[in-house]
């Protein structure tokens, strides 16, 4: 399993001496991995920090009790739910140690000036199991024979990339935080079961200029919606392949002039199968 994953700050955060408010984490277990992303709220001044508890507790909590890979479904389903509401549970409860912790001059310090979105999974072939609180994203790749006669030895491969766990859509209702009340109830998880998955990228909103297109490049009708870059996701794929997992050119893409335009941080988190 190859692992990797980039934050890099906004040109807006830059140009406003505000620093980079993401985080993500990646934990490889052999033929498994565990990773997740975290936005800080770019209006609360502990974010950052809040990002950075919330992708620790994702992921150890989401390393414990991992189904095994021959389990039924509703075993996957049932371990997810109860996984995601503990993460809000633990995450919120390291918050309020925190802060208790260390007294602020201003007085008491709020668990939601630490706000921030989260998304997690878990990559089991030919499982994945999601979790996401707020507007990250999730994409997962499978790779398969290109053409629909193809098989045997000889046959060609193609990965290809599917937005699983889309961002919200323009209009939504206001964004929620592990920190927002409720936030156990508006947690969403479910799995997948793939036998030709291949891998899973998790990225902030601040990503979905650069990563998602627009359905008119497909020729799609507008309601269609956003539609993952093959470009972008089955590229970097590739490339992560063939250097083993080094995340510089994905750190450079973050970095390049096409991200620029958004102004927001930007977080991309990956595991993929090693491509054999």
């Amino acid at each position: 399993m190859i692992t990797a994953g980039a934050a890099v700050q906004g040109t807006a955060h830059l140009a406003g001496g505000q620093g980079c408010q993401d985080a993500f984490k990646a934990v490889g277990l052999g033929g498994t991995a565990v990773l997740a992303v975290a936005d800080g709220a770019g209006s609360r001044e502990r974010s950052a920090l809040g990002s950075h508890i919330a992708v620790n507790t994702a992921c150890r909590v989401l390393a414990e009790g991992i189904p095994r890979a021959e389990d039924a479904p509703q075993v996957w389903t049932g371990w997810i739910a109860a996984a995601g509401a503990r993460v809000v549970e633990d995450h919120l409860r390291t918050v309020e140690g925190v802060l208790s912790a260390v007294p602020a001059p201003g007085g008491p310090v709020r668990a939601d000036a630490l706000a921030c979105t989260l998304a997690a999974a878990v990559l089991r072939p030919p499982w994945v199991a999601f979790l996401s609180v707020g507007d990250c994203f999730g994409t997962v790749l499978t790779r398969g024979p290109a053409g629909a006669g193809a098989v045997g030895a000889g046959a060609r491969v193609r990965e290809r990339c599917h937005l699983v766990l889309p961002p919200p859509v323009p209009g939504a209702a206001e964004t929620v935080f592990l920190s927002s009340p409720g936030a156990a109830l508006r947690l969403r998880s479910f799995v997948l079961w793939e036998p030709m998955l291949s891998g899973v990228v998790l990225a902030t909103d601040g990503c979905a200029s650069l990563t998602l297109d627009h359905p008119s490049v497909r020729e799609l009708p507008p309601e269609t919606g956003p539609l993952p870059s093959e470009r972008f996701f089955c590229g970097l794929a590739a490339t992560l392949r063939a250097n083993g997992g080094d995340a510089e050119p994905l750190r450079a893409l973050l970095s390049g002039p096409g991200a620029a335009r958004t102004g927001d941080d930007l977080t991309v988190v990956c595991a993929l199968t090693d491509g054999r």
